[in-house]
């Protein structure tokens, strides 16, 4: 286990605890509330080609959804379900959809989350860094642990938790809203039916998570310091953004019903 530490302090904590004491020295006044808001900024930016995949990817499934329910429907006996299972992956092979790709940028942002969450307790809790600072990063004889003199980062910010709890509810409500529930239509086979109308399971899921991550980043936020609190309400506002102007880029395709 200490050399899995050790290599992920030197791949990851280390170059992130750097940037941001190096941010915290040069950004006016020396607050590292903004440095930490800098380097969510920088994070994002790297994170960018995932997050457009991700978006590519739940555009995608979302259209493909009728398809999906009408495969589910037709093959839905308990002895049906190996066959049911070829023709989705057979759809998602056809359609070039990878489901799993869309937990792709949160599993990328995990350890990120969990070094910047060491690099804050070495950053806001000790003077001597223990050494993990590069030779060019000027060493802090002292931080000011607060954002903007108000909010002590180094201590848990019920204020952050809520900030972040509520745009993380509508950034999710954000990225699970259908494209387009009154241009797609469903296929032929299932079109007019009761079945075609309703709801899949997985929507259904879809709706109770935007519920249920927004409590989760609030109970948990109660917990963690405000400064890595501040980091996911910087990011989840970053990534409601992103996600508003790459759904305007990347419109819904229209599957228009032809009239006689």
């Amino acid at each position: 286990m200490s050399f899995i530490s050790h290599w992920f302090t030197f791949i990851f904590v280390q170059p992130i605890l750097n940037v941001l004491i190096w941010l915290y020295s040069v950004v006016p006044g020396q607050d590292i509330g903004i440095a930490i808001i800098l380097l969510t900024i920088i994070i994002k930016f790297v994170l960018y080609p995932f997050t457009v995949a991700q978006i590519k990817q739940q555009r995608a499934l979302q259209e493909l959804q009728p398809k999906i329910d009408e495969i589910r429907k037709r093959l839905k006996e308990k002895d049906q379900k190996e066959e049911q299972a070829r023709e989705l992956m057979a759809l998602y092979a056809k359609e070039k959809v990878n489901p799993a790709s869309s937990c792709l940028p949160l599993l990328i942002q995990l350890p990120v989350l969990l070094a910047l969450y060491r690099a804050l307790i070495i950053g806001l809790g000790s003077s001597s860094f223990e050494g993990l600072l590069y030779g060019f990063i000027p060493h802090p004889s002292h931080i000011d642990p607060t954002l903007f003199g108000l909010i002590n980062l180094a201590k848990a910010s019920p204020v952050l938790a809520i900030a972040a709890a509520i745009v993380q509810f509508f950034q999710t409500k954000q990225i699970l809203k259908p494209p387009a529930a009154t241009i797609t239509s469903p296929p032929a086979e299932v079109a007019g039916t009761t079945g075609a109308k309703d709801e899949s399971m997985a929507t259904m899921m879809n709706k109770q998570m935007a519920y249920i991550m927004p409590i989760m980043t609030a109970v948990i936020g109660f917990s963690l310091p405000g400064g890595l609190t501040l980091y996911w309400f910087v990011m989840s506002v970053l990534t409601w953004l992103q996600q508003w102007w790459l759904m305007r880029k990347m419109p819904p395709k229209l599957n228009p019903i032809v009239s006689n």
